[in-house]
Formats: C-alpha cells, sequence, structure tokens
C-alpha cells in the first residue's frame, strides 16, 4: 500500500468507529481493525478523528468584482483550504456577458489547472442567459459542470436574472438533472434603501447591513422557492442568512419540494455589530451579517436538517481594496476569506458547544455537497474504492486564528484572535499528502479538475 492510517478514529454521518485506512492508487483499498503495517507512509493517527476531505462548494478564486480582483488565485485559495481540511473546491466560473457557458469554463479551467494544490470542481455563474445558451446546457453537463447560480440582486452590476429567466432555468433543471442555485435577495427593495441612505449622507459600513434588512432576503427566498415548487426544479439557495429565509425553507422542504439551502460560518458566529468598528467594511459581504437570534436559528437549522451545507463564500479584497469604499460603503468589494477556517471554527463552536455533532458536521461539510454536487461517491465518503481524500484532525489542537498563521493571501482575518480547539493536521488528497503535520508538502498543479455527475438528490 501507499499510505496507511492507524488507530483513527473515522467518522461518517450516522457513525464514529476506530478503524485503519488503506490507500493505494489514489484510492481507499482497505477500512478494518489491525491492517498489516507494510506500506510506504504510516501514519499514526490515535487519539485523532479521520474525516472524509472537506468539499467548499462556494468560493471565489481570481474573480474580478466591483473594479478588482480578488487577491487569492488558485494556488494561494487552495493552499489555504488544504491547511483547513477542504480535499475538493467548487468554484464560481462568472460568465463573460460575451462568452458562452463553454468559453467560461475554458476561461475558468485555464486558470485553475495550472495553480491548484487541491481537486476542483465549476459553477457556472449566469449573467447573461439567452435561448441559444439555454440549448448549450447538455453540452455543459457533458463538460462535467452541473451547477448554475443565478443572482436575484446586482442589476447594476449586470448581474441580475429576473423571475422569468430563473422559472427557465427551473425548468431545465428538472427535465436535465442539474442543480440551480440562487443568490437571494429583492434587488429593487435594497437598491431603493441603498439610494436613500446614500442621500443621507449614511456612508458608514453599518448601512450596508441596513441597507439590506432581513426581509430582503427573507421575501427573494420565498419567491425563488414558490418558483421551485412550481416548476418542479432543483433549487439551492447559497449563504443564507436569516431566521426568516431559514422558515421559508423548512416550509418548502416539509411540503416535498427539492429544495436546498447554504450557509456560511460568519452567519453562525459574527454578528452585525462587526460594521459598527472602525474596520467595519472587511465584513462587508452580501447577505451582510445579522444579529445573533439569527446565528443561533440557522445554528438550529444545521442541526435539525432544513439547512443542507456549509460553505464559505470565500471571496478575499485586501485591506486596500476594501479601503476603495472607506467613504461610501456601496463602494467596498463584497466579500470575505473563510476556506482555511471553515472546519475549524465549525468543530470548535458546533460540536465544541454541542449545537452539532461531529457526524452533523462531515454530513454538512463533505457528504451533502458531494451527493449535490455530483461528487460522491467519488468524494464526500471514507469508502472502498472513493478517492482517498482524508483529514486527520486532531481534536486538542488548540490555535488562536490570525493573519499570521493563516495561509491565505489577504492581509486580514475576520477572526483575528478567534481561538479555536480541534485543527486538520494532516491533508491528503487522492492519497498524497497536500498537509502533512501542519506542513504544506503538496505542489503546484497537482490537484485535477473534477467532472461531475447529475445532481443526487438528498434522502
Amino acid at each position: 500500500m501507499d499510505l496507511l492510517i492507524k488507530n483513527g478514529n473515522v467518522v461518517t454521518p450516522t457513525d464514529t468507529f476506530k478503524a485503519d485506512i488503506g490507500v493505494e492508487g489514489g484510492k481507499i483499498v482497505a477500512i478494518g481493525s489491525d491492517l498489516p503495517k507494510k506500506a510506504k507512509d504510516v501514519v499514526d493517527a490515535k487519539g485523532k478523528y479521520v474525516l472524509p476531505g472537506g468539499i467548499d462548494p462556494h468560493t471565489h478564486m481570481e474573480m474580478p468584482f466591483m473594479g478588482t480582483t480578488t487577491v487569492d488565485d488558485f494556488e494561494y485559495g487552495t493552499t489555504a483550504a488544504a491547511f483547513g481540511g477542504i480535499t475538493t473546491i467548487l468554484d464560481f466560473a462568472i460568465q463573460p456577458k460575451d462568452k458562452t457557458f463553454l468559453d467560461t469554463i475554458k476561461l475558468w479551467r485555464g486558470k485553475a489547472d495550472p495553480k491548484v494544490v487541491i481537486d476542483y470542481g465549476i459553477h457556472l455563474a449566469v449573467t447573461n442567459l439567452t435561448e441559444d445558451l439555454v440549448k448549450e446546457i447538455p453540452k455543459v453537463l457533458s463538460a462535467g459542470v452541473c451547477s448554475f447560480k443565478l443572482f436575484m440582486p446586482y442589476r447594476k452590476e449586470g448581474l441580475m436574472s429576473d423571475d422569468g429567466r430563473i422559472y427557465s432555468m427551473l425548468e431545465e433543471s428538472r427535465r436535465l438533472g442539474f442543480l440551480v442555485q440562487l443568490h437571494a435577495e429583492n434587488n429593487a427593495v435594497l437598491e431603493f434603501l441603498i439610494e436613500r441612505n446614500v442621500a443621507a449622507g449614511r456612508l458608514s459600513a453599518e448601512y450596508h447591513a441596513k441597507s439590506r434588512p432581513n426581509f430582503v432576503e427573507g421575501e427573494a427566498i420565498h419567491r425563488g422557492l414558490v418558483l421551485a415548487a412550481a416548476t418542479g426544479g432543483n433549487l439551492y439557495i447559497v449563504h443564507m442568512s436569516t431566521k426568516e429565509g431559514l422558515a421559508e425553507l423548512a416550509l418548502m422542504k416539509a411540503m416535498g419540494a427539492n429544495v436546498y439551502g447554504e450557509t456560511c460560518p460568519h452567519y453562525l458566529t459574527l454578528t452585525d455589530e462587526k460594521y459598527l468598528s472602525p474596520k467595519g467594511r472587511r465584513y462587508i459581504m452580501s447577505p451582510p451579517l445579522r444579529s445573533k437570534d439569527d446565528n443561533e436559528a440557522l445554528w438550529c437549522g444545521l442541526a435539525d436538517g432544513t439547512l443542507s451545507t456549509v460553505a464559505t463564500d470565500h471571496c478575499t479584497f485586501t485591506n486596500a481594496q476594501k479601503d476603495m469604499g472607506k467613504d461610501n460603503f456601496t463602494k467596498v468589494p463584497n466579500g470575505v476569506p473563510g476556506t482555511e477556517t471553515m472546519i475549524p471554527v465549525l468543530y470548535s463552536q458546533g460540536v465544541g458547544q454541542k449545537r452539532i455533532s461531529i457526524n452533523k458536521m462531515v454530513e454538512v461539510t463533505s457528504y451533502n455537497p458531494a451527493k449535490l454536487f455530483g461528487l460522491y461517491p467519488r468524494k464526500g465518503t471514507l469508502n472502498i474504492g472513493s478517492d482517498a481524500d482524508i483529514v486527520i484532525f486532531d481534536p486538542k489542537f488548540e490555535m488562536e486564528l490570525s493573519v499570521k498563521n493563516l495561509h491565505s493571501k489577504i492581509d486580514y482575518s475576520i477572526y483575528e484572535g478567534f481561538k479555536v480547539k480541534g485543527m486538520p493536521t494532516y491533508t491528503f488528497v487522492r492519497g498524497k499528502p497536500v498537509v502533512y503535520d501542519r506542513k504544506f508538502v503538496g505542489k503546484k498543479g497537482s490537484g485535477k479538475f473534477v467532472p461531475r455527475t447529475k445532481h443526487q438528490p438528498l434522502e
């Protein structure tokens, strides 16, 4: 065997048990007690958890937005991800207005293929949906891309899709078996509130949040869910942040619609008080941070299965880039880092605080995204025949998160000074070490594009 992991506590969505795992040719070939110790590399995981590699289904590497580009390229971003126990990212390829879907895939792969240190897939972020492009969708699915993101806001930025286009894509998703992702905010209301606050000279970071109150998300989620139910389509709401949106999702799921929700660690742990600080613009993302009540509601939504996944919306703009809006919140590039800190924060604040079990953590960061986005059973599970994407997680490893000890190219952390207990110490992608005893041993370009199959509904 190429790799043998001994004595670890293997975690699945339903069980935790002590076992050894043997790896050969990039695949898991054996799981059992006291496997023979003959292997090129033997790692003793006694006292540690052995997890399926994390899947971050929402990242933005090298993304142009608001006149600038995210600072993490695919090398820096995936290196940071590997230190956080992420073995696969799904990045959003933003469709240029003059490009087809297939052109966009080629553009994004040209950026990613030479740089990634872990595996990756692509979502298509649709900005210009035409009848000809709808006809191109079967070719996109054949190219291994089976998810399309539509934006309800960002009219002025040229990203918005109206309800008719969303309805059309949901119809196609039912027919062809792909997943529609939706950024749900009511564009007309948020534009009105932004214009009102700007006209009144209310330009500080707190007015980013006040221009996007909870109902702006809640109403848009309701509308998206109604369209999904009407068409029988497959809908996934990205980066949910409010208790109102959660209630809408729970109601529609109870009615049997094929709809899913994602939240992010910052919506579980941080509040809108951050906007009152001198560095409040660092925390500007859309939707914005909410209240403590929303934090707790989202934790409950994870625990009871209303929410299916946790992702990061990793979107890195430096202090200098954020300072483009130092005198006007509308000029601040939206986005925060997160792919390295997702699993440690979930473990510390979720498992450590008994809000969720470690099995639930594995479910929402690995198994569920693998199923929903057509990666299972190749990824998202520790089964014989699956890719040997394996993370050894030390529950006793304590660390104070800081820009000084994280690996993104960004020059700050939204979790600066945040103490976590529990960290990934080894990350293997297809059996090859990328992080080994907290040291980077990966290689630029060693990651692979992973073609995905059609969306698989969760049980």
